[in-house]
C-alpha cells in the first residue's frame, strides 16, 4: 500500500488499487471507537449513455441506487442493522455513494457493503414497485418550493444538460426504467474500476485490505461493452444560459435565486480543490453575514434570515448560488448582479478580513477531522484523484489573497448570471 504521512495531524493515509481496479482508501483513527465505511461508483444523475451510446433515463443513478439495497431472499438494510450498523445510500449529480458506521461486526459489515453493491437483482415486478415509491417521491419534490427554486435555477444555467432534470427523473423518465436497462448499467458503471472504498476510524490497515482482498477474489465481474461515456456540458462556453424564469407557488412568501456559472473547467485535481477553496473564501468575504452587505440588505428588508449561498463545483461543471425570501426580488436581483460586477473592487475594500476568515474556515476543518465521515465524505470520487482533507487544510493554509483576486475576475461575470422566482399564487 501507498501512504501518506500528514504529520501535523498525526495522520496516516494508506491507499493501493486492487488487481481488479477497485481503489481502497483506508485512514485509521487511534481513539476512535467507530468505523465508517464508504462504496461510491462515479456514476451519478448527469451521466446518461451507456458505453454502446444507448440513452439512459433520467433518474437511472437514483433509481439502481434504491434497487440495489433489495434481494431476492432479504434486503440489506436488514443485515446491516442485526449487525448493529447504521447504514444508507445517496445518489448526487456525479457519483452515487453507499455507507455505513458500526461500532462492531465489522468486517462482516464490510462484506454486506461489498456483496450488495456488487451483485444485482432486479425483476419486472419489484422495478414495477421501485417506480411507484419513486413517482410519489418525485410527486412530493414537486411539491417542495426550496426543490423547484434550486432545480428552477438550474435549468436556467444548463439549460440543455441533465443538470436541469430532477436526480430522481420524472415520472415519465421512470416509465422507461427496465431489468434489463438496470443490468446493463450495473455492468457500465459499477465495475470494480470506477468504484472506490474508503473506511475511516477504529481499524488496522493492513488486516482490513486483506479482508477487502478475500472478498474480491470470490467475485467475477462481467465485461462492459465498451468505456463509460463521461458526461460533458453541452455548451461549454456558457452562452446558453437563460437569464430568467418564475413560477408561481402556493407559498407564504415570493422566493428567489440567483445562479452564477463558472466556465473555467480543469481535470488537475490540485487545481481544481485550490480554485474551490478560493471562490469560496470570495464568496464568503463578500456576502458572509458579519459583512457591511449583508448588513445593508438585512436593515434594507431585502434579505432575512433565510438569506443563503454556496458554490458547487463538480466533475465538468462548477456555479454559486444567492437565495432568499424577500417581497423585494427585483432589488435583490439588482444587489448581486452589482456585487458579481464589482467584485474586485468590492473584494478590495475587504482585503483585510481575508486572514480572519481564512482562519475560521480553517478551524472548521480542523474541527471535522473528529468525524470519520466528514473525512471520508470530502473527497469520496475517483476525479478528485488521492486528495484528503488533510490535503485540502493544507492547500487552504498556502491559499493567498492574490490568489482569490484572480478567480474573482474570471468567475465573476455579469453575463453568467441567472434568475429564478417564485411567486406566491
Amino acid at each position: 500500500m501507498e501512504t501518506r504521512t500528514y504529520s501535523e495531524f498525526n495522520q496516516t493515509v494508506y491507499e493501493t488499487t486492487l488487481e481488479n481496479g477497485l481503489r481502497v482508501r483506508l485512514i485509521p483513527m487511534t481513539g476512535f471507537h467507530k468505523t465508517y465505511a464508504m462504496l461510491t461508483t462515479d456514476f451519478g444523475a448527469v451521466d446518461r449513455s451507456l458505453p454502446d451510446g444507448q440513452p439512459i433515463p433520467a433518474g437511472m443513478a437514483h433509481f439502481l441506487e434504491h434497487k440495489l439495497f433489495e434481494k431476492a431472499d432479504h434486503d440489506a438494510f436488514d443485515l446491516f442493522g442485526a449487525l448493529g450498523a447504521d447504514a444508507n445510500a445517496f445518489t448526487a449529480f456525479t457519483q452515487t455513494s453507499y455507507l455505513y458506521s458500526t461500532t462492531g461486526h465489522f468486517k462482516e459489515n464490510l462484506d454486506v457493503l461489498l456483496d450488495f453493491v456488487q451483485t444485482p437483482y432486479f425483476t419486472d415486478q419489484t422495478v414495477q414497485k421501485e417506480i411507484g415509491i419513486i413517482s410519489q417521491e418525485i410527486r412530493m419534490y414537486n411539491d417542495n418550493p426550496d426543490s423547484r427554486l434550486y432545480m428552477g435555477m438550474l435549468g436556467n444555467l444548463y439549460p440543455h444538460d441533465p443538470l436541469a432534470d430532477d436526480i430522481a427523473g420524472t415520472e415519465e423518465s421512470l416509465q422507461k426504467i427496465t431489468p434489463e436497462l438496470l443490468y446493463a448499467a450495473h455492468v457500465a458503471y459499477y465495475q470494480p474500476e470506477y468504484l472506490t472504498l474508503q473506511l475511516a476510524g477504529n481499524l488496522d490497515p493492513e488486516e482490513t485490505l486483506q479482508w477487502i482482498k478475500a472478498n474480491q477474489a470470490q467475485k467475477a465481474f462481467k465485461a462492459p461493452t465498451g468505456k463509460a461515456i463521461t458526461f460533458e456540458v453541452a455548451d461549454p462556453t456558457g452562452k446558453d444560459i437563460l437569464p430568467y424564469r418564475h413560477l408561481t407557488m402556493p407559498v407564504s412568501r415570493p422566493k428567489v435565486i440567483v445562479g452564477l456559472r463558472g466556465v473555467q473547467s480543469t481535470t488537475d485535481p490540485q487545481v481544481r480543490l485550490k480554485r474551490q477553496l478560493a471562490i469560496s473564501l470570495m464568496l464568503e468575504l463578500l456576502f458572509d453575514d458579519t459583512g457591511r452587505h449583508y448588513q445593508d440588505l438585512y436593515n434594507r428588508g431585502i434579505i432575512d434570515d433565510s438569506f443563503s449561498f454556496n458554490f458547487e463545483s463538480n466533475r465538468g461543471f462548477n456555479f454559486a448560488m444567492f437565495a432568499t425570501e424577500t417581497e423585494q426580488q427585483a432589488a435583490f436581483r439588482d444587489a448581486i448582479s452589482q456585487l458579481v460586477e464589482n467584485a474586485s473592487a468590492e473584494l478590495a475594500a475587504v482585503k483585510d478580513q481575508f486572514m480572519m476568515l481564512k482562519n475560521g474556515i480553517l478551524g472548521r476543518l480542523v474541527g471535522a477531522l473528529d468525524s470519520p465521515e466528514t473525512v471520508v465524505n470530502r473527497f469520496a470520487t475517483r476525479d478528485m484523484g488521492s486528495l484528503t482533507i488533510f490535503d485540502e487544510i493544507r492547500t487552504l493554509k498556502a491559499l493567498t489573497w492574490e490568489e482569490v483576486e484572480a478567480v474573482a475576475k474570471d468567475f465573476m461575470v455579469p453575463d453568467r448570471l441567472t434568475v429564478y422566482e417564485i411567486d406566491a399564487n
